[in-house]
């Protein structure tokens, strides 16, 4: 038989699951509520509860727990009720959102590089394995030299760079996108 210390360990755990399920489920996150959880909590809460023994620590902790569970039921059920009631607004279920700067399908730079470009595609270059031997900041210089010189030559506004691979290396392509 388990230590009544340990069972009450695992439903304050399975408690913190359900309250995360919840808030998955309220934020649009999850497609159904987790109910299913929440019947298994209250059983097992109410087995501990007949079992006589333990400790006064132990039956302080489950009464704890016993508090804060019948308080996560009333507020779901009653953000529930208010949203099939349409009191509140169904969120907009989250999709998985894709990396804004995508380092191979290729990076446009214009005038003044955006940060976060820039980082992309160091990134991307540090992760390749071809052990990249300078630092963002360089990088940053080394990009903006190649933009100008390619503005310079082509005309064109903005410059699209990408990492390809090739022969077994990773190489940066550049290529004008606009010409003025």
């Amino acid at each position: 038989m388990t230590r009544p210390n340990n069972e009450i360990d695992r439903v304050a755990n399975t408690l913190e699951e359900l309250r995360i399920e919840f808030e998955r489920y309220f934020n649009g996150a999850s497609p159904i509520p987790p109910l299913e959880l929440r019947d298994r909590i209250g059983r097992i809460l109410r087995l501990l509860r007949e079992r006589r023994g333990g400790t006064a620590v132990d039956h302080f902790r489950l009464s704890q727990l016993e508090a804060r569970y019948n308080s996560y039921v009333e507020l779901y059920n009653r953000r529930l009720r208010d949203r099939e009631e349409g009191r509140v607004p169904r969120p907009i279920p989250i999709s998985p959102s894709r990396p804004h700067f995508d380092a191979e399908q290729g990076v446009v730079l214009g005038d003044s590089p955006a940060p976060e470009a820039v980082a992309a595609l160091y990134q991307a270059l540090h992760h390749s394995g071809d052990g990249v031997r300078f630092n963002l900041e360089s990088f940053g210089r080394y990009l903006a030299s190649q933009l100008a010189a390619i503005r310079e030559k082509t005309g064109c506004q903005e410059v699209q760079f990408r990492l390809v691979r090739e022969d077994g290396q990773t190489k940066l392509r550049a290529r004008p996108v606009r010409a003025v």
